[in-house]
């Protein structure tokens, strides 16, 4: 049995809770460590981490994988852009505006035609700050980075993106069957 057990996590991501009952349980260390969206399965790919919490989808070749909850996609805009007067938006609603980071699900305006450099979440957050386009991340993500001079609407025809929990095939031991247990709310005493 190993010392610790390392589970990887994206931004917006909640681990704490089944973090908490890993804790209660087990005696190895677990390490909480977070991973950016776009390098989410390297971790667990080349063994730095037993596991990781990651936004869907992910090629799945050599992975078990679980869903486990999706999330409302939002629209972060300045806090005088017209999204602002809204209680919600649709695509269309947003068509002409500058995409300032690509949607996980792919979508992007039609209108949209600059290129903007790949950014992080904080990064396209600040940009919307400035005045500048719009971006569309999940509500977790949202609520990590809310500040006074953004706005947040859901967007109503977007599917909700997911997160699952990702492993190697062959890393499928006692303490990793454990931790799935803790994700599926099993009890300490049930059975796989």
């Amino acid at each position: 049995m190993a010392d610790r057990f390392r589970v990887g996590f994206v931004t917006g991501a909640t681990p704490d809770k089944w973090a908490r009952a890993w804790r209660q349980r087990r005696r190895e260390t677990l390490e909480l460590v977070p991973v950016l969206e776009a390098e989410q399965e390297h971790g667990v790919r080349d063994g730095d981490l037993d596991m990781a919490l990651v936004r869907l989808p992910v090629n799945r070749d050599g992975l078990h994988c679980i869903p486990l909850y999706g999330e409302v996609p939002v629209v972060i805009a300045g806090a005088e852009h017209f999204v602002a007067a809204a209680d919600e938006v649709s695509l269309a609603d947003l068509a002409d505006e500058q995409l300032v980071r690509p949607h996980a699900s792919g979508w992007r305006p039609d209108a949209f035609q600059l290129d903007w450099p790949p950014m992080s979440e904080k990064d396209a957050i600040d940009t919307v700050a400035a005045g500048t386009g719009v971006v569309i991340v999940p509500m977790s993500v949202a609520r990590l980075h809310q500040r006074r001079d953004i706005v947040q609407r859901p967007v109503t025809d977007l599917d909700p993106t997911r997160i699952g929990l990702i492993w190697l095939l062959d890393r499928d031991g006692e303490d990793t069957q454990a931790f799935v247990g803790v994700v599926r709310g099993r009890s300490a005493n049930s059975s796989r």
